[in-house]
């Protein structure tokens, strides 16, 4: 799904109503009927519930007195706050305002009204936040930013209409006092801050609400960034044929792997078969292959030649080059070692490959975004560096990339020819046109040794199938994410090893196909 930001959705509302003849007073109607419509099917039924609405002056507040009265109509006892005074409010938000009528709004001016609104919270079933919305930056001052303190300590579940207040919907970060919502529910589109840190820990469960925006306003914006839904990454997922066999699946070539690393060749492989490949063959310094064979049942094992220091040898070139005329992907990197023979190596298999491969770790270490470009093939090229490695691909401090995850990620793949997917908080994903995708699913217990292995695997599994480089990077990030989030349930973030995310594998992919199975069987099941 697309995500717009602050200035993105101004321009879209803007479009509807100055180009397309869609009315504000229209599209706020939409936003509070629709939001009342998720109220009522969470908390049905209504008749007796106790909710208290609290509102800006903008046009965020709009959109709270249209809620309140739908559900006022609808049989729930509706209190509303307005944090300041009504005269202050104009233009579509008033014409709502005065449709409740005067006696039916509160206005928040001081110490004893706002005792009035603690109180009512206290009683409450629900509290709607439509302080502030979209537009809002910055630090809440004065009276809003009590407000929206009491609306934390009210310890009541909390709807957001469109975005918590005082948090910035475009880069996710609160300056001030931010609402900690339950449930957020957002016009449109949802936001682009929603989904990076810290934003994530405050928007509470995303629904977007439809106020009849025409696809072709969204199309017209040229939107670049993007979110992977449950229901989107599980139609991103390839078929499996019933008469297929294991070629059909693709034949991954993992090149991983030295002493003191064997653990990273392992997972990576590993993680490979757990994503549906149906042939693994792990290159690993020969001296090391007896080990791995015995570890890994059901992965095919190559020695290579390898140095003095039992890290892979220039010489394994020509032998790696052979394992790649029969393979459907490869991934490169995981544990290889920064020796400078095995780094010409990878620079060797880089410059020649022509075949959907990832690079991690080691083998990002040995290139740069301008040798990666300049490689010889045009198959899908997916890079994995974690904020350090992506310090030197950027030629930016780690610092400076925390702020501008998205801006750096695209700058890189775009020098590189590459599909970039840069780990950490909200993993973020780009190609060289311009797109991104930022990975909703994902927990702290994943920044453990041997995290980044399972998902090099599970990308070039994905690559294997013939997924373009942004899909497969975004829809690996995703089961990556939601592997991690398994295992939390199961042991905690403290716990969690790389080890407990590759064997919840299976139960993502489980979770993904029965979605799409129900999803395209529903038309004939009802039939």
């Amino acid at each position: 799904m697309k995500l717009v930001t602050s200035e993105s959705m101004r321009a879209i509302d803007s479009e509807c109503i100055n180009n397309v003849g869609i009315p504000g007073l229209k599209l706020m109607e939409n936003a509070g009927v629709g939001t009342a419509r998720f109220i009522e099917r969470e908390m049905k039924p209504l008749a007796g519930r106790r909710i208290t609405v609290v509102c800006g002056k903008g046009n965020n507040g709009g959109d709270g007195f249209v809620i309140a009265r739908e559900l006022g109509s609808r049989g729930a006892s509706v209190g509303v706050y307005l944090a300041g005074h009504r005269d202050d409010v104009a233009g579509d938000a008033r014409v709502n305002l005065d449709r409740l009528g005067r006696e039916a709004v509160v206005e928040l001016t001081d110490g004893r009204s706002i005792g009035g609104l603690v109180q009512a919270m206290t009683t409450s079933d629900l509290v709607v936040d439509a302080v502030f919305g979209t537009g809002f930056e910055g630090v809440p001052r004065g009276l809003s930013g009590t407000v929206i303190g009491q609306i934390n300590l009210s310890a009541r579940p909390v709807l957001a209409v469109d975005v918590p207040s005082g948090l910035n919907a475009t880069t996710g970060v609160a300056e001030g006092e931010c609402v900690r919502a339950t449930w957020t529910c957002t016009m449109g589109l949802p936001k682009t801050g929603f989904y990076l840190h810290p934003g994530k820990a405050w928007v509470g469960e995303v629904h977007v609400v439809d106020i009849g925006v025409p696809p072709s306003v969204i199309e017209a914006i040229g939107l670049k960034e993007n979110v992977l839904l449950p229901g989107e990454a599980a139609e991103l997922l390839p078929d499996r044929p019933p008469d297929a066999h294991k070629g059909t699946f693709g034949r991954i070539v993992v090149i991983a792997g030295s002493v003191g690393y064997t653990g990273a060749a392992a997972l990576t492989a590993e993680s490979a078969l757990r994503s549906g490949a149906g042939l693994v063959t792990l290159g690993v310094p020969a001296s090391l292959n007896d080990i791995l064979e015995a570890k890994l049942t059901e992965v095919i094992t190559r020695p290579l030649p390898e140095t003095e220091s039992r890290a892979l040898s220039p010489d394994a070139v020509p032998v790696v080059r052979e394992m790649l005329a029969t393979a459907d992907a490869l991934a490169l990197g995981p544990g290889l070692s920064r020796r400078p023979g095995t780094q010409e190596l990878v620079r060797a298999v880089i410059s020649e490959v022509d075949l959907p491969c990832v690079v991690d770790a080691d083998g990002l270490n040995a290139l740069s975004p301008e040798a990666i470009g300049a490689r010889a093939g045009s198959a899908p090229l997916v890079l994995t560096p974690h904020p350090g490695e992506m310090s030197r691909l950027a030629g930016r401090t780690v610092a400076d990339i925390r702020g501008k995850r998205q801006e750096v990620a695209r700058a890189v793949a775009v020098n590189a020819r590459a599909t970039v997917l840069l780990k950490g908080e909200a993993s973020v994903v780009a190609d060289q046109d311009g797109e991104v995708y930022i990975n909703p699913t994902g927990n702290s217990g994943l920044a453990s040794g041997g995290t980044g292995d399972v998902l090099t695997g599970i990308v070039a599994a994905l690559l294997g199938r013939g997924l373009s480089g942004i899909e497969a990077g975004a829809l690996g990030a995703y089961i990556h994410g939601a592997a991690g989030d398994a295992a939390a349930t199961d042991v905690g973030e403290i716990s969690m090893t790389a080890g407990d995310v590759l064997d919840r594998l299976p139960r993502v992919y489980r979770s993904l196909t029965s979605q799409r199975g129900a999803k395209r069987g529903a038309g004939p099941a009802s039939a």
